[in-house]
């Protein structure tokens, strides 16, 4: 199936009505959640409270966002470009972060280690010092993502994942792979990316969980309007996605696995389902949303349908990418009778069939090839 040239992803009125607030990003004609976050104001600098007061202070601030990006959607509220507190919504969001990376608990593993002092290694097996493989326009993204020239991609390390069949392996599960940036340089990244025609910031790996500490203070020094687009395997905690949510203009999430079973044989994770479940339905009241899900050799039954079958009752404003790329990677190729059912590439059969039911259930979705 042909990709949609990017003129005519747009024309499709349901495409526009799912993505709207994006679209609008897009196009400038609406500031990103961040920099609405930016104009929030908060009463005290946030480096002389306590985390619990941070928290406080995070919830108490959360309903004025929520007022304000709603009247800016409906259209009640001009965004002001040059209103700028002396502390805002975002500086909470900041140090809320830094305060977490000393007991961290941004994945589901709550390894609670302090990745500060970097004695001891966590899940992601990272300290604070984020590293970056790779960034560029990247062509190869859903047709809304890319647009005209491109999803300004950043690829980040390590990953909260063991996937044996992982496409990235040589950098999600290479903490040290890449190059160390500094919130300024990542800001600086995003910047550069815009003003090449980059249509959103795609957060990727690896896994950008484990770097939100960073990216939340590169948000902070960034005043170009880009929509921040977060690309995951959707393992935050309830404290990481509250942190989160307030600043993502359009979601990327996988949703895999559609048991626990098979996520521990396969990606060495516990509690996917819960997991991954509670933070789609989060996200999808939080932002545009569109979900990946990848169809695995064998796993139509127990994983696919449940999977759709989820989504269409929780998330039926979401767009849906059924994915047929899956190809045997990582540890699979290299232990091919270890993994012999996942061993081989999706039959037409298998995608054809998981296609079928997703617009069975109503689900919109667009190919990625």
């Amino acid at each position: 199936m042909l990709r949609p040239y990017f003129s005519d992803i747009w024309r499709d009125e349901t495409v526009r009505d799912k993505l709207s607030w994006y679209y609008n990003v897009l196009r400038d004609l609406k500031p990103a959640k961040f920099l609405i976050c930016k104009q929030i104001p908060c009463d005290r600098d946030p480096r002389l409270m306590a985390e619990a007061e941070l928290w406080n202070e995070h919830n108490a601030l959360r309903p004025r966002f929520h007022d304000e990006s709603k009247a800016l959607r409906e259209g009640e509220l001009v965004a002001e470009s040059d209103k700028k507190p002396e502390f805002s919504f975002l500086d909470v969001k900041v140090e809320l972060l830094k305060r977490i990376l000393r007991k961290c608990v941004f994945c589901e593993w709550r390894c609670k280690v302090d990745r500060v002092d970097g004695k001891r290694m966590g899940a992601c097996h990272l300290d604070s010092t984020v590293r970056v493989s790779t960034f560029f326009l990247h062509q190869g993204e859903e047709p809304p993502l890319v647009d005209r020239h491109g999803s300004g991609t950043i690829f980040f390390t390590s990953c909260t994942f063991r996937c044996a069949f992982c496409q990235n392996w040589d950098i999600s599960q290479d903490p040290g792979a890449g190059a160390p940036v500094s919130p300024g340089n990542l800001s600086l990244i995003i910047k550069s990316l815009r003003s090449e025609g980059a249509a959103n910031i795609n957060l990727v790996g690896g896994e950008p969980t484990p770097n939100l500490h960073v990216i939340m203070e590169a948000l902070n020094l960034t005043s170009v309007n880009v929509p921040i687009l977060w690309n995951s395997n959707m393992y935050l905690t309830p404290e990481a996605m509250q942190i989160l949510a307030d600043v993502v203009d359009i979601w990327l999430p996988d949703f895999k696995w559609g048991n626990d079973r098979c996520a521990v044989k396969y990606s060495r994770i516990v509690k996917y389902f819960d997991v991954v479940s509670r933070n789609h339905r989060m996200a999808h009241e939080n932002g545009d949303m569109v979900i990946r899900h990848l169809v695995m050799p064998g796993h139509t039954e127990c994983c696919t349908k449940p999977v759709l079958d989820w989504i269409a009752e929780n998330c039926p404003h979401a767009m849906v990418n059924v994915m047929g790329q899956y190809r045997p990677e990582h540890l699979v190729a290299r232990e091919p009778e270890k993994y012999r059912e996942i061993a081989r590439r999706p039959s037409t059969r298998e995608i054809e069939e998981a296609r079928g039911y997703a617009d069975k259930l109503g689900i919109v979705w667009e190919p990625v090839s």
